[in-house]
């Protein structure tokens, strides 16, 4: 039994990089410690406790996790830094040398943080990790964050090992909570107050390894949860993204019509080195198959572009693909060399000039499509779920299809979900301007 005494009066200051899912679970850690006695530690307060919550995803993800260990050091004189996630997991002795580093946890051994807290003597080393072979937990997590949304994590790890990625050495087998816990967890939200629930995981679609449920039966169930106004599916894989989930979510009450859909390469040729599950005509039907039952329908595409084996032909036939597909925006990744990866193996590699440049171009046709998509629902009057604005700011919100919204500042609006109808851009171009209707 853990003394709650010995953490009265600690502060804590908590970090996060990378992956909505790595926010709910920095949430759930601070509720843990919230438990033992720790507090939140208030702007410009020197923290007694430092939790950084890594990613790993490319080299830059390792490099800000290096930057920003140093930076809270600097800030926080003193405070026992934790590092855990997915940088702590794959590379622990790297985080380990870092200096002002005090305890490296793995992605499972992240929610028993109290545990080493309260006796760090009984550590043999600052490293305490599970091999990915071993990582079988799931912690259930929850966080609303700065925001409106609140992010449930619905699942974790992993069984696609493509070339280029390292997340399942980082998170482990896939594995899922129940249906039944979810869904409380979700009705616990509504009662919060919460209006907006991002489902998050590593393959979400992939839910029900572990309890012989599947993703299908999960939206079913949330959908009925009264209270909440949306739920929105994070990425979710092609070949796991049924047609029946799409009609059910043309027809759904809550699910909202917003889609986030990895390719990670328009090329055949590409993605058969890539080990990805699927090629482009599958990946062209699908979309035409969410267009067709939605025709309003967000729909965010992931890429990767520089990955060994792109040559030339490979990134023209690539650019034409995307070109072509009716989808809202594209989320481009510079592809990064990770250790241990199958994608090491390939031959042909890509300079960083061309790496760059492919990045752009994809870059600006995304920019293209957004806009497009944008200007498409102009006059239209919409839902939107608007967020607390900063001093002296307007207020910004989003609609069921994931069009950014902004009127002026009005802190009644806060969490509130108004019909609006959609103008012109706002003066900086990352908004339309919205009209409230009033009845």
């Amino acid at each position: 039994m853990i003394d709650n005494r010995i953490f009265e009066n600690r502060c804590a200051a908590f970090f996060t990089l990378g992956c909505k899912l790595n926010f709910a679970e920095t949430s759930s850690i601070a509720r843990i410690l919230e438990q033992y006695g720790f507090r939140k530690a208030r702007n410009g307060e020197k923290a007694d406790l430092c939790v950084v919550n890594t990613c790993s995803v490319t080299d830059l993800a390792d490099k800000k996790c290096r930057q920003t260990i140093r930076r809270i050091s600097r800030r926080h004189p003193g405070a026992y830094i934790v590092v855990t996630g997915c940088y702590a997991q794959l590379k622990p002795e790297e985080v380990a040398n870092i200096p002002e580093v005090d305890l490296v946890l793995g992605t499972e051994q992240k929610m028993e943080i109290i545990r080493f807290l309260e006796s760090p003597e009984r550590l043999s080393g600052k490293i305490v990790t599970t091999k990915s072979s071993d990582i079988r937990l799931f912690s259930p997590s929850c966080s609303r964050g700065d925001r409106t949304r609140y992010f449930l994590k619905v699942q974790d790890g992993c069984d696609y090992y493509c070339s280029y990625c390292t997340i399942p050495f980082a998170r482990g087998r896939s594995r899922n909570g129940h249906i039944s816990d979810l869904v409380r967890q979700a009705e616990e939200v509504a009662l919060q107050g919460g209006k907006e629930i991002v489902l998050t995981g590593v393959n979400i679609g992939d839910f029900g390894k572990t309890t012989g449920e599947s993703f299908f039966d999960l939206i079913r169930a949330l959908d009925r949860v009264e209270g909440i106004d949306r739920f929105r599916i994070s990425s979710i894989e092609p070949n796991l993204l049924t047609d029946e989930m799409i009609d059910f979510v043309s027809v759904s009450k809550r699910f909202a019509p917003h889609f986030h859909i990895p390719l990670q390469s328009g090329s055949d040729d590409v993605l058969r080195l890539m080990k990805r599950r699927y090629d482009t005509a599958f990946f062209a039907a699908k979309i035409d198959k969410v267009k067709t039952a939605i025709p309003h329908a967000f729909i965010g595409v992931d890429l990767i572009v520089g990955v060994r084996g792109e040559t030339a032909e490979c990134f023209e036939e690539a650019y034409r693909f995307v070109s072509g597909l009716d989808i809202s925006q594209l989320h481009v990744f510079t592809y990064s060399e990770r250790p241990g990866t199958q994608a090491l193996k390939i031959e042909h590699e890509v300079s960083s000039t061309e790496k760059h440049d492919r990045c752009r171009r994809m870059l600006d046709l995304s920019d293209r499509k957004w806009r497009n998509f944008y200007l498409s629902h102009r006059g239209e009057i919409r839902p939107v779920l608007f967020e607390h604005s900063k001093k002296g700011m307007p207020m910004h919100g989003f609609t069921d299809n994931y069009i950014r919204v902004e009127i002026p500042a009005d802190d009644r609006l806060d969490n509130c979900s108004l019909p609006v109808r959609l103008g012109e851009f706002n003066d900086s171009g990352d908004a339309l301007k919205g009209e409230i209707i009033r009845e």
